[in-house]
Parts: structure tokens; C-alpha cells; sequence
């Protein structure tokens, strides 16, 4: 799933979106060292956290591998109690 950029049809580039999210963070004030990665983290650590299948996680995000969804999930609160 992509999101729709300005020319219909066609996808918004890794750059725009970058863009729009760097400006986000500015007029939010944030300051800390935010991408679209820790987004990602941060999604997958709260579907665990609310017990969320760990298959449906690894669907979620896009990876063949569960190997490559777990690391996702070692931060978690659930993970450390």
C-alpha cells in the first residue's frame, strides 16, 4: 500500500515523504532523533504490548521472515516483565 502523491496514480517518493515528515516534527516542536523507522518500531512494540499476534505483526510490517519481526518486539514492556 502506498500512499497517493500529486500525480494521481503515481506514489509519493521516499523523498517527499521524508520531507513532509521532517516538517511535521518542526512544527510539532520535536527535537529528539525521530525517522520513519522508530515509527515503525514504535508500531510493532505497541501491537505487542496489546498482545497482538506475533504473525500478524510480521504480516503488518511487511517481512517474509519472523526472524526479521522479533526484533521488533525485544523492547516491549510485555517483553521485559
Amino acid at each position: 500500500m502506498a500512499f497517493e502523491g500529486q500525480y494521481g496514480n503515481q506514489p509519493y517518493s521516499t523523498r517527499s515523504l521524508q520531507q513532509i515528515f521532517h516538517r511535521a516534527k518542526t512544527i510539532a516542536a520535536i527535537r529528539q532523533g525521530v525517522t520513519f523507522h522508530s515509527l515503525k518500531h514504535s508500531y510493532a512494540t505497541h501491537l505487542h504490548e496489546r498482545e497482538t499476534d506475533i504473525k500478524l505483526i510480521q504480516e503488518l510490517l511487511g517481512h517474509n521472515n519472523l526472524k526479521t519481526t522479533l526484533p521488533y518486539t525485544d523492547v516491549s514492556r510485555r517483553s521485559l516483565e
